[in-house]
């Protein structure tokens, strides 16, 4: 009895198998066009994202090391241009705003104002980028 029901359950295995190949055949068939588009993207998809990394990695920045600005000492002294308000020249160079100069100076913007009508008095300019030009062409920068 034991054999019988052995082979009854095998016959229905192989059966159960043949008709799940035969629904995953149907399958593939009505949907063979979704199948290759979905594996034609993942492969391009794949291509992309390699293309990608490799074309667009950027070379590390070289590292620059710059000297420490030289300045003539003398000619800052004849001036008499104190050293909060070669401070402040430095920072009108780097292009920030009185407020900027004055968050980073820890200072009033009262302050800035003042070192900075100082410093175009003595270097005898009106404007910022004239004083740039005046400290270049003395070496005070």
């Amino acid at each position: 009895m034991r054999k019988t029901y052995l082979l009854y359950g095998l016959g229905l295995g192989l059966l159960l198998i043949v008709l799940k190949l035969i629904e995953y055949q149907f399958l593939v068939r009505m949907h063979i066009f979704e199948i290759y588009g979905g594996l034609i993207a993942v492969l391009f998809m794949g291509i992309g994202v390699w293309a990608g990394l490799k074309f667009t990695r950027k070379a590390p920045a070289p590292i620059i090391v710059q000297a420490p600005p030289v300045f003539d000492e003398n000619k800052i002294k004849e001036l008499g241009i104190s050293k909060r308000e070669l401070e402040v020249l430095e920072l009108i160079t780097q292009g920030l705003s009185n407020q900027e100069i004055a968050d980073k100076l820890f200072v009033s913007l009262n302050t800035v104002k003042t070192h900075s009508a100082r410093l175009f008095e003595k270097l005898d300019v009106n404007s910022r980028t004239k004083a740039i030009n005046r400290a270049k062409e003395l070496g005070i920068l």
